[in-house]
């Protein structure tokens, strides 16, 4: 069959597609983007496509999957958990790490596990985060191959399924093959532990802002020691000094016991002070004075300003400006003692819980230069968590009964959300992943531009006498590992969304059953061991951990090898 212009067309701008995600350093919601544009001026595609791709179901599912992982992500659950999960038995702490972090993964979208618990790892005084997070990373990921909602690979997977015209996947057709693989290969990971690095990384935060918060009388901190209270493990915060009796205690040893009415003085960062407010009986100063609110303001102190010289106390700050200070940074210098009694200078930033009245108050511009609004998460009321959890685990069991279809399930639970104040419009509008929506919607396209040009229909008659030769296993062995490879360069989602479509001309040319080279897709791109920057996950520990390319080879390596034989082996057993 000779091939047309068009199609020449539409096989360059895949290839350079597959090039500009490999070697570009642009988004690859840029680079899907830009392939989309180029295939409507083409014309392998219209508008009509395009628009039709960015409705499908599989897509608005996983949307609306991530907008409520944020929300339950400020649930108390995980950061208790994350708290006092590492301990001074290693074998201990690696066993509560992947269980916790497999199973959490198995339902809730992986990387925002990841993102949870890598501050505690990173911080934890017991062992090197280098032995504790690249585990972190491959439970994460093996969790999400067990069940359809585990990873979003899974669903790009089930969307393109879904656009040829195919039901989709169950909720449980990814878990006798994703179980099996996690459980071994997290048998083997434990086996290589001593092939981890011990790698050497400053636990302490240098953001330099300074943090306070007060232990009430019902705290459950008083009597125990900052070891047995794991404020050692908190996501990037630094217990710097404890303010017992305006007596500065300072460094904090691990045995140093907690008492009422203590204050503890943090450093860190300050977006994660949501690690405190879950902590029972410990209070920064703008919940008291009700004003601690989603959003916080920062602020430069004017060199005009009249506050200059004076202690937060002497000024009356709330009163004067209907805000709270919580916290205080200032460049070149580390602060100490209790917030109240610092005396401000010019050019220090504040972190302020604003009232009402601050933005109608004439005296702000005089004594302060706004820089920026800081995000928070808000904590939420033991009603809410448990609402939360419980209602997530309700759609996930009615989805999995087939009682409710998962994406209505998901929007009555969202909109409860909303009805209950877990979240906000807002926050709904923040949290949308626009730049994975392009992705899978550019990636939709290319495939689409892949079959309307008939590039697909050339390749399998080119094909067609080699392949009608090769028995359906090789033909999955070869689509695996190709999406392997791929995966390992280009990001799990663009793998499993650049290999669907010869997946696809696969099924239909060798007329086989279409679960096992769906699968073999979803799991292949999933499989990113052997490089840091093939899953969100590995990019996420490897700059935590300070790792060299090197440590996800030596141990990515035998666990793909493993990984990759068992879910082969497997679906060929169960499918072929």
């Amino acid at each position: 069959m000779a091939i047309s212009l068009l199609q020449l067309l539409v096989i360059a701008i895949f290839l350079l597609t597959i090039i500009a995600l490999i070697v570009s350093k642009q988004r690859p919601s840029m680079i899907f983007s830009m392939a989309t544009l180029a295939l409507l001026l083409c014309r392998a595609i219209d508008i009509d496509t395009v628009l039709n791709n960015a409705t499908n179901k599989g897509l608005i599912t996983l949307l609306l999957l991530l907008i409520i992982s944020h929300a339950i992500d400020k649930t108390a659950l995980l950061k208790r958990l994350a708290r006092k999960l590492i301990i001074k038995d290693y074998s201990t702490s690696f066993l509560r790490l992947f269980g916790i972090t497999f199973v959490a993964s198995a339902l809730l979208n992986n990387t925002a596990i990841v993102a949870s618990l890598i501050g505690s790892v990173k911080q934890n005084q017991h062992h090197p985060a280098s032995k504790l997070l690249i585990p972190l990373s491959y439970a994460a990921i093996l969790g999400g191959t067990v069940t359809l909602i585990g990873t979003s690979t899974n669903l790009i997977v089930d969307s393109f399924l879904i656009e040829v015209g195919h039901p989709g996947f169950a909720f449980f057709d990814f878990t006798l093959f994703g179980l099996t693989a996690g459980l071994v290969c997290g048998i083997l990971l434990y086996a290589l532990k001593n092939w981890l690095p011990d790698i050497a990384t400053d636990r302490q935060s240098d953001s330099g802002y300074l943090l306070e918060a007060d232990v009430s009388n019902d705290s459950e901190l008083i009597g125990h020691t900052v070891e047995q209270n794991h404020l050692r493990n908190l996501p990037e915060l630094f217990l710097a000094e404890i303010v017992r009796n305006d007596q500065v205690i300072s460094p904090v040893t691990p045995d140093e016991v907690i008492y009422a009415n203590d204050k503890l003085l943090f450093s860190g960062n300050v977006q994660k002070m949501d690690a405190l407010s879950h902590i029972k009986g410990l209070h920064l100063f703008a919940e008291y004075n009700g004003l601690m609110r989603e959003a916080l303001t920062e602020v430069v102190i004017s060199n005009r300003s009249g506050i200059i010289g004076k202690t937060l106390k002497k000024v009356g700050f709330r009163a004067l400006f209907d805000a709270a200070v919580v916290a205080i940074k200032r460049d070149g210098e580390t602060l100490s003692g209790k917030l109240g009694e610092i005396t401000l200078q010019a050019g220090d930033f504040l972190i302020l819980a604003t009232g009402q009245d601050f933005q109608q108050r004439n005296n702000i511009a005089k004594h302060f230069f706004i820089v920026s609004e800081q995000t928070i998460t808000r904590k939420l009321s033991s009603s809410q968590d448990w609402l939360t959890i419980g209602g997530f685990l309700s759609v996930v069991v009615f989805a999995a009964s087939s009682m409710v279809p998962l994406i209505i399930g998901l929007l009555f639970f969202l909109a409860l959300l909303i009805g209950l104040n877990v979240t906000s419009y807002a926050e709904v509008k923040r949290n949308l992943p626009l730049n994975l929506l392009l992705v899978i919607v550019g990636a939709l396209s290319l495939s689409s531009g892949l079959v309307n040009s008939g590039v697909i229909e050339l390749l399998t008659d080119n094909l067609h006498g080699v392949l009608l030769d090769t028995s359906p296993l090789i033909a999955l062995i070869v689509l695996y590992v190709c999406t392997l490879l791929l995966t390992e360069f280009v990001t799990n989602n663009a793998a499993a969304a650049l290999m669907f479509p010869f997946a696809w001309a696969l099924i239909e040319m060798l007329g086989v059953p279409v679960m096992p080279f769906a699968l073999a897709v979803a799991f292949a791109a999933s499989a990113s061991f052997i490089t840091p920057y093939g899953y969100q996950t590995n990019l996420l520990v490897h700059n935590a951990g300070a790792y060299q390319y090197k440590d996800f080879v030596k141990i990515g390596l035998p666990i793909s090898i493993l990984y990759s034989s068992i879910v082969i082996t497997l679906l060929n057993w169960v499918y072929l």
